[in-house]
């Protein structure tokens, strides 16, 4: 598959593909020293998400290296507006974006609540961070995490709070895999997951988390930890670190890019 990526843009539509990849989400009932995890989140409440990413980008054009540094921070809201016994209906819209670059000794800054800040090279992603913000998405999820239904969500980080769940009680020690893929920027990106509790208690299911990223553009591996709200089956905090490497098509040239990054969460 060949794709051209726009400038730019490797780091950020990379980090938030990866965020929905490696969220954890879980609703707990101790049963036998064990819990079940299902979703199931307070209905009506509005709950902020916020994401700050940074990263460091290393290109290879023509037999030259090149370093790029990206720092990102977002704020986005969302509600329970429908809780059945199977399934949860969010409705949910970017708040705010801020993000700046440094590459080979300039500086790009954009930041949504200050638009006078934004950099005139930086047009492009400004558009589309735009047109992502305040814009309301509604997704539908099962008590397992899954999603049922939804629109485009590429510029979301809800996928960073809920994820499909396992299907048997677990504990501390206990481990699940899991499959997903998911679309970025038009790149298909499969991750393997492996899942295991670190601890439980009465206000958190912690879990720490290994994957790896492969498609036929990007490969890789993260790592990370989550603690979760057993109340509401929703991450309050994730932490996840990322080493990927990928090719871009610029102009006619392969373009070999290697990231590293780090994405925190939290949920309140």
């Amino acid at each position: 598959m060949k794709k051209t990526i726009r400038r730019f843009s490797p780091a950020v539509l990379v980090l938030f593909g990866l965020a929905l990849l490696c969220g954890c989400s879980s609703q707990s009932r101790t049963s036998k020293g064990g819990v079940t995890l299902r979703l199931k989140p307070q209905q009506g409440k509005i709950y902020t998400l916020t994401s700050k990413s940074n990263v460091m980008m290393l290109i290879e054009v023509q037999g030259q290296s090149m370093n790029q540094s990206q720092n990102m921070e977002t704020r986005q809201s969302f509600t329970a507006k429908e809780i059945t016994t199977s399934e949860s209906t969010f409705e949910t819209q970017v708040e705010s974006i801020k993000m700046s670059m440094s590459n080979m000794g300039m500086k790009y800054e954009y930041d949504s609540e200050h638009p006078e800040k934004t950099s005139p090279m930086l047009a492009e992603q400004t558009k589309a961070f735009d047109e992502a913000i305040k814009k309301p998405s509604t997704v539908n999820y099962d008590l397992m995490g899954k999603v049922i239904d939804s629109i485009d969500l590429e510029m979301s980080q809800l996928g960073a709070a809920i994820i499909q769940l396992p299907e048997k009680e677990v504990s501390v020690g206990s481990t699940w895999t899991l499959d997903k893929g998911q679309s970025v920027s038009g790149i298909e990106v499969n991750a393997k997951m492996t899942y295991t509790v670190t601890s439980i208690s009465k206000k958190s299911v912690d879990v720490s988390f290994t994957g790896t990223v492969e498609s036929t553009e990007v490969t890789g591996s993260y790592n990370g930890t989550a603690n979760i709200d057993p109340k509401t089956g929703l991450i309050t905090a994730n932490t996840t670190k990322s080493n990927l490497s990928m090719t871009i098509n610029e102009q006619g040239m392969s373009i070999p890019v290697t990231i590293v990054g780090t994405t925190t969460v939290e949920v309140k």
